[in-house]
């Protein structure tokens, strides 16, 4: 029998052989080596030590003072796996992907409870985990139960001579240790999260309200209140160490928007628009990062109405091009819409018409922008920006909407593209500081050059409202066409 080798074959060995093979099967040979990935944001556990450190100052500043602002002292957030309250994500550690069968999180200021002023340093708001882990020391987690005899898997007891492992809470036994906690607790208003206004508030299901109900009775589920803004401004609120990464978030969305409308990708009267979707695409994944939708390209065409275009049209030198793109890091979206332009043999820019029409689309940015302060509602800020753009005389819309942990996120939407009116509910809302809103709006001007024909500049750029309340470019926002040549 030969000897076995003393060390593994190197790299170098197996693409050789790799090589070898492939050839003797027809097929092209492998490269010798892999390029090195690019991680823009470093690994996967470097992210998540940051979004840990996330998630630990966001219980100690932001939930004490929103409890306390909406005057609760207890909020029950019960939910299933696979089921989960859509503030989960605002309330676990980045290793978290689901609940824990069933996973009451529960929290109880003590502070109030005592008659004391909330402090976000002295540990006012007891976090407890009915199920689930202690997502990294945030929760005190209540899992065991009862001991049982180990028959496999992983010991985690040894005592009297026998080795056990314990039981996890199960079923209603779950409801009976929150209705002994709340007992011990007393709370005067419990929050949970029922809505017919805002899915961000609407995570508590008809089973688990049900469940709860009974198992508290009428003394305690009699103190159930359902507070909106509790689990929307949770969501929202954002903090000033995610704005510096959202800042390079948006910086990379830009470097991949100009590659995208440049001639790296494109070539007139080859490429399609569906072949640029699929390189934004796929230029996400390979750099590690997630989408939330589909990117989206849309070619407008002097003489040409989109019906002529079809859905997949070749990209010809005259176009005007527009994209609708975003990608997740960090468990936070981007949403971004820039416009492009493909240049005609012999010009070095647009043609004034178009450049006039990004500008119009720039200054109903302006107003938008003027309006938003914390306070004001969606609708508000609606009406007020259409006001100033009449005056303009600028035929735009505007649908504007939060975005941070979802893309399509928690708080006052500004419009929608067919609710130019105003946004029963959901517009209702007021601007909170700390949040983040992805500027999203139109304005149709018409070009000269192209007859008169209209053009609709297409505009998103994400923003954040400080602290201050003063709303500012998360990065920057276009003004100048990308250009394919």
């Amino acid at each position: 029998m030969p000897r076995l080798p003393r060390r593994a074959p190197s790299l170098r060995a197996l693409t050789a052989l790799a090589s070898a093979v492939a050839a003797l099967a027809g097929a092209a040979p492998v490269a010798r080596a892999q390029a090195a990935p690019q991680r823009p944001f470093g690994t996967l556990r470097d992210q998540a030590a940051v979004q840990q450190g996330w998630l630990d100052a966001r219980m100690r500043t932001v939930l004490p003072a929103l409890m306390r602002k909406h005057g609760v002292d207890t909020w029950v957030v019960p939910m299933r796996e696979y089921n989960e309250d859509p503030v989960f994500r605002a309330l676990v550690s980045p290793t978290t992907f689901a609940a824990r069968r069933r996973t009451i999180y529960v929290f109880f200021d003590r502070c109030a409870a005592a008659g004391r002023p909330v402090a976000s340093d002295t540990g006012c708001i007891e976090r407890i985990a009915m199920g689930g882990t202690s997502q990294g020391g945030v929760y005190r987690a209540l899992r065991a139960t009862k001991e049982l005899p180990a028959t496999g898997g992983v010991t985690v007891a040894a005592g009297s001579g026998t080795t056990t492992r314990q039981a996890e809470l199960w079923g209603d036994e779950q409801w009976q240790v929150l209705r002994r906690a709340v007992e011990e607790r007393r709370p005067q208003r419990i929050a949970v999260n029922v809505s017919r206004t805002f899915a961000f508030a609407d995570g508590l299901t008809a089973g688990e309200l049900e469940g709860m109900r009974e198992a508290l009775g009428p003394q305690w589920s009699a103190r159930f209140t359902s507070i909106d803004a509790l689990p929307v401004e949770m969501l929202a609120t954002r903090l000033p160490e995610e704005d510096a990464v959202y800042r390079e978030m948006n910086r990379l969305v830009w470097e991949i928007l100009a590659e995208a409308f440049s001639n790296r990708v494109v070539t007139p009267g080859v490429t399609t628009t569906q072949d640029v979707v699929w390189w934004m695409r796929q230029r996400v994944n390979d750099l590690g990062l997630g989408s939330w939708f589909q990117p989206s390209v849309e070619v407008q065409r002097q003489g040409w109405t989109a019906e002529r275009l079809g859905e997949n049209p070749v990209i010809q030198r005259g176009d005007v091009l527009h994209c609708d793109f975003g990608l997740v890091a960090y468990h936070l979206a981007t949403d971004t819409q820039h416009m492009g332009y493909v240049l005609r043999e012999g010009e070095t820019a647009p043609p004034a018409g178009l450049r006039a029409a990004l500008r119009t689309s720039n200054r109903l940015q302006d107003l938008l922008m003027a309006e938003i302060r914390p306070g004001r509602t969606g609708n508000d800020i609606l009406r007020a920006t259409q006001a100033r753009m009449r005056a303009e005389g600028i035929d735009g819309t505007i649908y504007t909407h939060p975005i941070g942990i979802h893309g399509h996120g928690a708080g006052p939407l500004i419009g929608l593209w067919d609710y130019q009116d105003g946004v029963p509910g959901r517009g209702d809302a007021t601007v909170i500081p700390r949040m983040w809103f992805s500027i999203e709006l139109q304005a149709t001007s018409p070009v000269p050059e192209w007859g008169g024909q209209k053009v609709r500049s297409a505009q998103e750029e994400d923003m954040i409202v400080g602290a201050d309340g003063v709303p500012r470019w998360a990065y920057q926002r276009q003004t100048e066409f990308h250009l394919v040549r």
